[in-house]
C-alpha cells in the first residue's frame, strides 16, 4: 500500500515538473513585413537562441539555413515560379529583420520557411508518445 502510494506521488511529482516547464510561457515566433513593406521582421525569438545568433561572427550563413524566403505563384500571378529571394540579415536586440536585394514587389505572394523558435515536439505530444524525430519548421505566406 506504501509502496502504490509513494508510486503515485513520484507520478504526480513528475506531472507537475513537466507541466510547470511546459512551452506555454513561449511567445510564439510573429513574422510579417515592416510598415513600409521593405522587409520582413521575425519578432519573438525565444531568447537564448537570439543570443547564441548574436554570438557567431558570420550570423549570414548560419542564418541562410535557418531561413528561406521564396517568392511563390498566386492567384492574381499563377505564372510566377517558386524562386528564393536574396537578401541579408539584420540583427537587432529583440528582432530579427530580412532586407532583400530587390524591392519586394507589390500583389506578390512571398512564402516564409524559418527553423527559428521550432522544437521537436510539444508537452502534450510527449505524453501521447507522438514526438518527431526531426523539427518541423514555421510556413508563413505574406502577401505584400
Amino acid at each position: 500500500m506504501v509502496k502504490s502510494v509513494v508510486k503515485l506521488f513520484a507520478v504526480l511529482c513528475t506531472l507537475v515538473c513537466l507541466l510547470a516547464c511546459s512551452s506555454a510561457n513561449n511567445k510564439p515566433l510573429l513574422i510579417g513585413f515592416t510598415a513600409d513593406s521593405t522587409a520582413i521582421v521575425f519578432k519573438g525569438i525565444d531568447r537564448a537562441g537570439l543570443l547564441q545568433l548574436k554570438s557567431i561572427k558570420n550570423t549570414d550563413s548560419i542564418l541562410y539555413s535557418l531561413i528561406s524566403v521564396l517568392e511563390t505563384p498566386s492567384e492574381k500571378n499563377p505564372a510566377i515560379q517558386e524562386a528564393p529571394v536574396e537578401g541579408r540579415f539584420k540583427l537587432g536586440n529583440d528582432n530579427l529583420v530580412f532586407i532583400p536585394s530587390r524591392p519586394f514587389v507589390k500583389g506578390r505572394d512571398y512564402l516564409v520557411i524559418t527553423h527559428l523558435n521550432t522544437k521537436f515536439g510539444t508537452l502534450k505530444d510527449a505524453i501521447s508518445g507522438g514526438l518527431n524525430n526531426r523539427v518541423k519548421p514555421v510556413h508563413q505566406l505574406l502577401s505584400r
